[in-house]
């Protein structure tokens, strides 16, 4: 029975549905990577639901050999000016002779990809990735660790220590099972809530402490704000607060890539807040039509800060785009790590050996704030997070797992949340007692060699703090 609250809230809780699409639950990841072809055969067998051509008579395109090629990239067609059908380039399509338009949604949704249930059970033993115990165990402690850190953070916030943070809760499953099918050499360029990537890589917790605190050791030499991770070592860009800019630049990145033929694969996380900016759509349209292997990562978790799905986009969600644009699109469990570590290990191999760009939309849900700055509450309904967090949180479900296995207990979970907590605080703890970085790191590495407008900006600045250095705690800064 849900609360009165929630009865009387104009947006209706239905905790078996994502949030934000029609949803089918899929246990194959066979067939699962929907291309433009697939979506016409499927959905509309004699129109193109997406504007892409009607009367498809086949999901794979025949060249002029008569071979077959790979859905999802049209080919021009040989001219033949004396054939009835459409010359126009850009589309493959026939002529209709009666006036119909085309429906946004013909189909119940597109599936969603899961390995597990919500209680950890395989559903479909051919798609049990079969990983080893010390590896799913990684995972566990990841995605944990992760957890912890986010609670230790939050609350320093609060307490005024530092002065932002963004939590992951309840987006675990989709951090540790991306990083973990990708190689450590592929490059990832992020939003701002995929910390959970760069933890898996080896990033320590004395640099997410470094950074969040502006330390002389963060690796921005604190000219970020917090959450902005980066690391050129673990092939990690560093975070952009504004939304949407690592699409493009991801595009292009992995167009380097390609003409360099070095077999990695460039991978993009967004929010499908994110899908709705110009940003993406360029993107999309570069990697697909300059054939890149990029990985394109959508966590939809249900709120675009304050906006939920529904009053984000009328079509299917993230995942319908990519047909558009000459894709393969899946959509998965994002609470469902071996469904995630499945679809991104997969679309990885197949981006390097076809030089093509893949959609993966996770879905999931944003359990926390969106930030610091963020009161959810004002927004959704108490029962609506709890559904969430007790019910279909992916920690639960992993742990479920490894339970039926008898690879864990409630004597290693004691150990290791004890362990865990005591690995936060002590790099805590030593990243509120470092000092800050020096001053004059506010005007390097931008130029070679600094030009006179910035060495005059510079020079201001000491006379100011010097004039005025009561008012500034240089001590705390280093020499």
């Amino acid at each position: 029975m849900l609360s009165e609250t929630t009865q009387s809230s104009s947006r209706k809780f239905c905790p078996p549905l994502v949030l934000g699409v029609k949803r089918l639950c899929l246990h194959s990841l066979s067939q699962v990577f929907l291309s433009e072809t697939d979506l016409r055969t499927i959905m509309c067998p004699k129109y193109d639901v997406l504007g892409l051509g009607a009367s498809v008579q086949s999901s794979v395109f025949e060249n002029t050999t008569g071979s077959a090629v790979l859905p999802g990239a049209l080919q021009q067609q040989p001219f033949d000016s004396l054939a009835e059908k459409p010359q126009f380039p850009g589309a493959s399509a026939e002529f209709v002779d009666h006036l119909e338009f085309i429906q946004p949604n013909v189909i119940s949704g597109i599936p969603v990809y899961r390995v597990m249930d919500r209680q950890g059970q395989i559903i479909n033993p051919s798609e049990d990735p079969q990983l080893p115990k010390e590896m799913v165990l990684n995972f566990y402690q990841k995605m944990t660790l992760l957890n912890t850190m986010d609670r230790i953070l939050y609350e320093s916030q609060r307490q005024g220590r530092i002065s932002f943070y963004m939590t992951n809760y309840g987006e675990e499953g989709t951090h540790v099972g991306s990083a973990a099918a990708l190689d450590p050499e592929d490059l990832v360029f992020g939003q701002y809530r995929e910390a959970g990537v760069l933890m898996f890589r080896g990033f320590p917790l004395d640099l997410f402490m470094a950074q969040c605190y502006a330390n002389v050791d963060d690796l921005g030499k604190g000219r970020q704000m917090p959450v902005h991770y980066g690391s050129k070592d673990l092939n990690f860009v560093t975070i952009s607060s504004p939304l949407a800019t690592q699409i493009p630049q991801a595009a292009g990145a992995a167009y380097a890539i390609k003409r360099e033929n070095t077999n990695r694969v460039v991978i993009c996380y967004f929010g499908e807040g994110a899908a709705s900016e110009g940003d993406a759509h360029a993107g999309f349209n570069f990697a697909a039509t300059l054939e890149c292997p990029l990985i394109f990562f959508c966590r939809n978790n249900g709120y675009a800060i304050s906006t939920p799905t529904d009053e984000q986009y009328r079509g299917d969600g993230i995942a319908a785009r990519g047909p558009g644009y000459g894709m393969l699109s899946i959509r998965v469990d994002g609470n469902d790590v071996f469904a995630v570590y499945n679809a991104t290990k997969e679309a990885r191999r197949r981006a390097i050996a076809e030089n093509q760009p893949f959609l993966i939309e996770a879905m999931t849900y944003r359990i926390g704030h969106h930030s610091t700055s963020d009161d959810s509450s004002a927004y959704r309904s108490v029962d609506e997070v709890n559904y969430w967090d007790k019910q279909d949180h992916p920690i639960s479900r992993l742990r479920h797992y490894m339970t039926a296995r008898g690879w864990w207990g409630e004597e290693e979970e004691r150990a290791w949340r004890k362990q865990s907590r005591k690995l936060v605080m002590e790099a805590f703890e030593r990243a509120e007692k470092r000092q800050k970085p020096h001053p004059d790191l506010l005007f390097s590495d931008v130029y070679l060699e600094m030009p006179p407008s910035l060495e005059k900006q510079k020079e201001s600045m000491w006379r100011h703090l010097q004039q005025y250095r009561e008012h500034y705690p240089l001590d705390h800064y280093e020499k």
